[in-house]
This record gives structure tokens, sequence and C-alpha cells, in this order.
């Protein structure tokens, strides 16, 4: 092969040229070729796979694939590593003239350790990303929502299936009121490995933090915003809470444990009972409890059959009567 086709223009190591790959692949077979053969693709003299002969200077010697693989991934490592040290320099640099800017920027985009996604396909796409480099522990909290995007449970299976093969381990906070939901349960059964659910009456917004280095959760009510958190502080909180939540709750899966009911009140009536004596509409009640406002009325009306309650005004004086709230029952 000579140097007298088309024109051979610079690329990176990884990008071989059709010319180069063909002529090294034939150093590789024959042994050696001679220098004149290169003159019109020098991208393997300069990316080293190909080297002069000790015993002629006019021939080349192919470099082992093997070592040259090992020597270009060092060398890129090494650029990583440069690149890593460059942003530590520059952090250090301006981190003290922020401080010393007063203005301050709203902008999750301008904030360090915070990235606003924006809409379903890049949400899920980041926490696609950040599930696959996970190897220890997912946290999440799923309040009860209408599930639109009907892709979603498929992908969000696949990378929990990755991780539990790996050795990780899931633990999950849902509703009661998500305790008996088919999906739900059908969705743990499908798993295999190490993962928990619990549940309780009332839970906080979606949160899922992995390995405890980054975080997702909604920056808008209807979930089409998230913000990811890669900020120790934060992170470090969202982790207390979701371990004192858990706690709390009351296991679902592997093995459920059903709370026992307190003078005919059951945990649920319970729950609508503090939020009713907090002075709570019906629709926010539902709301907080992951139901529909035709269920939670349902709920209203058996826990006033059971204290003898004949208005709502009645029902706040008979629930503080009762005792139902007591945290020592």
């Amino acid at each position: 092969m000579s140097g007298l086709g088309a024109p051979h223009h610079p690329h990176r190591a990884e990008d071989l040229c059709a010319a180069g790959r063909e002529l090294y692949e034939r150093a590789l077979r024959e042994g050696r070729i001679s220098t004149a053969d290169a003159v019109g693709v020098p991208c393997l003299v300069d990316s080293g796979l190909l080297h002069p002969a000790l015993d002629d200077p006019g021939r080349l010697e192919p470099v082992a694939p093997v070592v040259a693989l090992h020597r270009l991934l060092r060398s890129a490592e090494g650029r990583i590593a440069e690149e890593r040290r460059r942003e530590t320099r520059l952090t250090e640099m301006f981190e003290p003239l922020i401080h010393l800017d007063g203005r301050r920027t709203e902008s999750a985009a301008d904030t360090p350790g915070l990235r606003l996604l924006d809409g379903n396909k890049r949400i899920n796409s980041a926490i696609t990303d950040a599930m696959a480099e996970a190897s220890k522990e997912v946290l999440c909290i799923q309040p009860y929502t209408v599930r639109k995007e009907s892709y979603a449970r498929p992908l969000a299976r696949q990378r929990d299936q990755a991780l539990l093969d790996r050795g990780g381990r899931i633990r999950t906070i849902y509703q009661h009121t998500l305790r008996h939901a088919p999906d739900i349960i059908a969705y743990q059964e499908q798993l295999n490995g190490d993962h928990e659910v619990r549940t309780l009456d009332q839970v906080t917004d979606r949160l899922i933090v992995v390995d405890g280095r980054i975080a997702f959760l909604p920056a808008n009510a209807d979930g089409t915003l998230a913000l990811e958190v890669r900020q120790p502080a934060l992170l470090r909180h969202f982790v207390t809470t979701f371990d004192r939540l858990w706690h709390l709750a009351t296991p679902m899966y592997p093995k459920a444990v059903q709370t026992p009911s307190l003078g005919g009140v059951t945990p649920r009536q319970r729950a609508i009972a503090a939020l009713l004596t907090e002075g709570h509409t019906d629709a926010v009640i539902a709301e907080r409890l992951g139901m529909n406002v035709r269920t939670a009325r349902l709920h209203i009306a058996k826990l006033a059959a059971t204290l003898g309650s004949e208005s709502r005004a009645q029902l706040g004086y008979l629930i503080a009567r009762s005792g139902v709230l007591d945290p020592d029952r």
C-alpha cells in the first residue's frame, strides 16, 4: 500500500481511518512493513500502533493490539485526571470570588451541585445514567400518581433489576393506599434481589437517591421538571429523612405487616382523623393520603359512624375525646 490514495486527515486514535486499519492489519499478518507503505497514513506511527524495527530502520513493526490498547487507555486516563485537576483548580480559584460577588442567581443551571431537567424523556435518561453507575443502594419515595408515561415502568424495571444483579439494594416507600395495588405488587414480584417496600399514611414528594451521591426530585407540580442534586449537604439531608421515614413505615414487601385497628378505627381512618383536626378539606385529605375524594369521604363517613358523630363539627370534638390520635395507644 502506498501513500498515493485519498489525502489523509488527522484524527483521534479511537477514530482509526479505514486506510490505517487496513495497513495495521496487514502489518499484524506479515510481521513488518516498509516505511514507504506508511507514508500516506501517519496516524499509525503517531498513535503508536507502528514503530521502527530495531534491526532495520526502513521497516516498521506493529505494536501488539493489547499493548497498544493499554497504552492508549492510560493516556486517556491521564487526560481525564488532568481535566479533574483543572476543575479543582478552577473551583478553588473562583469560589472566593463567588463569595465576594453580591449578586445571586436563581437559576438551578448556574448553581453548583444542581441541574434542572426538562421533560420526562430527559428525566428518565438522567435517572437511567445514574442507576447504571450505582453499586450500593437506591432509596425511593413514591407517592400516588397517575402514570401517563407507559414506557417508564419497563424502563424502571430494567434499571432496577440491573442494580440488583450487581448486588445492590433498593428500598422504596409508598403510601398505605398502594399496599394492595395489583401493579405495585406485580412490579415487586418481578424483581429478583435485595429489595424492600414499606408504606406510610403520608409521604413526601417523589424522591430517588442513588448511592447517596445523586438525587432526583420534582421541580414543578406536574412532574415535567426535575432537579438533579449532587450537593453533599442536601444529599445527607435526603438520606437522613428517608431513614427516619423508613423506621416509621409499615413493611409491605417481601413480608407484609398489618397495623392493627384501635377501638374499631383503622390506621387509615386515624390518618384521616389527624388531618380533619388540622382543618383540611376533603380534597386536601385525599391528595395527602393518595386516594380520590370519593374514597376519602367514604372513610370519613365510616369514622363518623364509628365515633357516633352526626356532623362534621361534632366529629372533630369526638376525635379529640376518643383518644384515637393518642401516640401512646
